[in-house]
């Protein structure tokens, strides 16, 4: 009894560094579970991941290979291991099989479904793979996975022969070929070579990948800044606040300006709280560049229909923006309700009450000086552009 409490520690520990991006402990773990059970598929398997984050791809092929030998009729672990496997040969869609049957046998294996996001950014779905990224943070309690999966690169350029047909390699029994491992032979061997721009940018995908809340932090950077800039100029909030008519020139970038701009400490620290934790979500959920879009927009919508519904009224602050970032949720969470399961639903009444809440106050308190009628127009504005965002199958169907 003492022993297997002493491995399940291990294993814990191993999975809990995994999440948190730290291969080598994670391996140190795993590898004192070996010694307590050296014949535990998901101790095995273990190893296999941890060495796939260090990249001993070598490592990671014997490690599967003894999960198989283990579950010769199969099981999760099995199939886990067989999706390295095919990661490790490039064969992604494969390998996208496997994890969505362990995922759907078990849906609770945080490393599941951080394996599949890497798999489906790697077939280009971004949005499914953030979605799956989402999951693996909640199952895991915020981990991340950081260097869990080797880099993506950029896609292979195809060898063609002289009867214009792919050229296949010979591999051997143990998906060896000339005795080496895929991820290493792939670097000796022709992927496409894209000049300097191209090259940057998929450096710049990268590394954007690994700060899923980057626009996010960069929003309240840029709102503190501004209003310190203010707090020695206080004719800096007059000049940036939304007032006027459409119909004056001038006030188009007021539509802009007033967004970062706030009244003093109170109406900043609440706001800046608000975005960190909405913003954070939904950059998450709809990728930096959707997120980013969904917040100014929402914005600029929420201080167009202010200036129509109060005409001699005067506005500042992030708050229309960040509630269309808040109607951006609501339309995520009603959407993937399904995909969600409980969780989904839980989150939508969440939504539904924090909703209730903020515009109740608004409209109900008296003298509450907030400009409601941003909040409803960023709320209206942030779910119909997060509507249109949404990425389509080739059906033209939306992903559910």
């Amino acid at each position: 009894m003492e022993a297997q409490t002493e491995l399940q520690t291990y294993l814990e520990q191993g999975k809990s560094a995994l999440a948190q991006g730290k291969g080598r402990e994670a391996a140190i773990a795993y590898a004192h579970s070996a010694q307590i059970e050296p014949d535990a598929p998901q101790v095995h398997l273990g190893l296999a991941e941890a060495n796939l984050a260090l990249g001993n791809y070598s490592v990671v092929q014997i490690a599967c290979k003894r999960v198989q030998a283990l579950q010769p009729e199969g099981g999760l672990e099995s199939r886990l291991a067989q999706a390295l496997l095919d990661l490790l040969d490039h064969r992604y869609e494969r390998a996208l099989q496997n994890v969505d049957a362990v995922i759907s046998e078990d849906p609770t294996i945080a490393y599941a479904h951080a394996l599949r996001s890497y798999l489906l950014r790697a077939n280009g779905q971004d949005y499914d793979a953030n979605l799956a990224r989402a999951r693996a943070m909640r199952l895991s309690y915020g981990g991340r996975f950081d260097d869990s999966f080797p880099p993506l690169e950029a896609p292979k350029t195809p060898v063609y022969n002289s009867t214009n047909t792919i050229k296949n390699e010979p591999t051997n029994g143990n998906g060896t070929v000339n005795g080496k491992a895929p991820m290493e032979r792939d670097a000796g061997q022709t992927w496409s070579r894209p000049n300097g721009l191209r090259r940057q940018v998929i450096r710049t995908r990268f590394a954007l990948s690994r700060y899923p809340t980057l626009i996010t932090t960069i929003l309240i950077a840029i709102n503190v800044i501004v209003f310190l800039f203010s707090s020695l100029n206080p004719d800096l909030v007059i000049q940036g606040a939304l007032y006027g008519s459409l119909l004056d020139p001038g006030v188009y970038w007021h539509l802009i300006t007033s967004m970062f701009v706030h009244a003093n400490i109170e109406h900043l620290g609440l706001n800046m709280l608000s975005l960190f934790f909405i913003g954070r979500a939904g950059e998450i959920f709809y990728g930096h560049w959707r997120f980013l879009a969904i917040y100014l927009l929402s914005g600029i919508i929420g201080g167009v229909v202010f200036l129509v519904l109060t005409p001699n009224g005067a506005a500042v602050g992030a708050s229309g923006a960040i509630f269309g970032v808040f109607g951006a949720l609501g339309v995520f969470y009603l959407v993937n309700r399904r995909a969600l399961g409980a969780y989904g639903s839980g989150a939508i009444g969440n939504w539904f009450f924090w909703l209730i809440l903020n515009l109740g106050y608004g409209f109900l308190v008296p003298n509450a000086n907030v400009a409601v009628w941003a909040h409803v127009g960023g709320l209206v504005g942030g779910a119909i552009i997060a509507v249109l965002l949404l990425p389509r199958n080739r059906r033209g169907r939306r992903f559910i």
